[in-house]
């Protein structure tokens, strides 16, 4: 099971940067569109590839917590300062992206339904940008203390 937990966590971790990438482009495109005085069209396919790569990143990180990851669902591995590692992947990590995907999805669900002018777009842009805000406080960067020393940075 190594080789596969770490082909699942490699291409977890560079997902990321597609995941970021078409959220950042998805949110400035709603913001440019809403600024020139469009209607949504109602199946943007940025907002929708932006949409699936958060979906796939999602079913990835549960497959590490559930199934692979040595310090998933019951594991408590303390770090160098003699806090959990794993209290923040099943406390903080898991619940708030799992919230700010639900926050993508909504996102996307309603401003396919709201056809009056610039409405799709701002709700794009706005419930995006929380996803993102999210995603981005919680993502666990190389320069998080205790994080890096296990190789999850």
């Amino acid at each position: 099971m190594g080789v596969l937990y770490t082909a699942v966590q490699h291409a977890h971790s560079g997902l990321r940067w597609v995941v970021l990438i078409l959220l950042i482009a998805a949110i400035g495109r709603a913001l440019s569109r809403r600024g020139g005085g469009t209607v949504y069209p109602g199946k943007d396919k940025l907002a929708l590839f932006g949409l699936i790569s958060v979906h796939v990143q999602l079913l990835l990180g549960l497959v590490l917590y559930l199934w692979l990851s040595p310090y998933g669902v019951a594991a408590d591995v303390p770090d160098a300062e003699g806090t959990s590692v794993a209290r923040y992947y099943n406390y903080f990590h898991w619940w708030l992206m799992i919230l700010a995907t639900i926050l993508i999805t909504v996102g996307y669900s309603k401003a396919k339904r709201q056809a009056e002018l610039n409405v799709g777009w701002k709700t794009i842009a706005v419930f995006y940008g929380i996803g993102l805000f999210i995603i981005l406080a919680v993502i666990p960067w190389p320069f998080y203390p205790g994080l890096s020393s296990v190789g999850w940075g």
